[in-house]
């Protein structure tokens, strides 16, 4: 029986990406025998087992996930996993030696916690984002914390949330994530990688499961991460898309696990933003403009499931 399941979600990786994520995995202090590697083809052009050798890894495996999006390749892992703790790492993750280590001391030491990640992810940028452009760059998922933090309330703390990159789920946690998810009429499918498709949001559903279940989430400092981050992702219309994504999803578990609906159009709402947009500039503008695209996309969708 292992400790930990590495579950690594990969859609069409870059090589030089993919190569460090492995090559941060065979350098884990955690002794190779505790730890199973299952790598995760989500609908790749290119099939990754043919061009990644894992035989340096003595429990290692290839899957083929055909339902491209970031949840589905979740529960597919999950599915195939075999430990009691997974821990899910996404092709451009590249852990500290001791990540595995100390998410199996958490899992020993924090029995109150049903889901917890890093507070501590670094970005490595390819081409440094300009300035206008900083206040987006939180979406990427970067955080640094100085003390672990916790949380078992929805909606959770913004703080106390784990995010999915490195994301450590207990095994009970993510077979009731797959059942939940399996059962709704709304799906949080993550991020499927194409540029207009990239909501968010499969790991902060996992934390409510966890909370209905009766634990907590977290997030530790000693946990860390780097993330690569493309010269693409730093581009303007791709974080404006991320936010659009984003609050999307936010909508949408809003209602999900409290019942709240995105807000209505009222005269005063009309009157509110028509002000917003005369205020607003440059990037300001642009943000502003996806978040409403993104309420009008998760009315519309809540409306589809009502009527399913």
């Amino acid at each position: 029986m292992f400790d930990i399941s590495v579950i690594i979600r990969a859609h069409n990786p870059r090589p030089d990406y993919l190569r460090r994520v492995l090559n941060a995995l065979r350098m884990q202090t955690l002794s190779q025998d505790r730890w199973e590697l299952l790598i995760v083809d989500n609908a790749s052009e290119s099939p990754l087992a043919a061009t990644y050798d894992l035989s340096w890894h003595q429990s290692a495996k290839h899957i083929t996930e055909e339902e491209l999006g970031a949840s589905a390749a979740l529960r597919r892992g999950a599915r195939e996993a075999s430990a009691d703790l997974l821990v899910f790492v996404d092709d451009d993750n590249v852990l500290d030696p001791d990540y595995l280590a100390e998410a199996n001391r958490i899992k020993r030491e924090w029995p109150i916690l049903g889901v917890w990640g890093s507070g501590s992810t670094m970005g490595e940028f390819e081409q440094e984002p300009p300035e206008h452009l900083q206040k987006l760059i939180p979406y990427l998922a970067i955080r640094k914390t100085d003390n672990p933090r916790w949380g078992n309330l929805i909606p959770a703390v913004e703080a106390a949330t784990p995010w999915g990159a490195g994301l450590c789920v207990r095994a009970n946690v993510a077979k009731a994530y797959c059942e939940s998810y399996e059962q709704s009429t709304i799906h949080i499918s993550g991020r499927r990688g194409h540029r207009d498709m990239l909501m968010s949001g499969e790991d902060v559903e996992i934390c409510y499961v966890a909370c209905k279940l009766g634990v907590g989430m977290g997030v530790f400092p000693e946990l860390k991460l780097l993330h690569l981050i493309p010269k693409e992702r730093v581009k303007e219309d791709y974080l404006i898309k991320i936010v659009e994504g984003a609050r999307t999803a936010d909508f949408l578990l809003a209602y999900k696990w409290r019942g709240a609906l995105p807000p209505p159009f009222s005269i005063r709402r009309i009157l509110s933003i028509l002000k917003n947009v005369m205020i607003q500039r440059g990037v300001d503008r642009k943000k502003y403009f996806a978040e409403l695209r993104a309420l009008f996309k998760a009315r519309r969708i809540i409306s589809e499931s009502q009527n399913y």
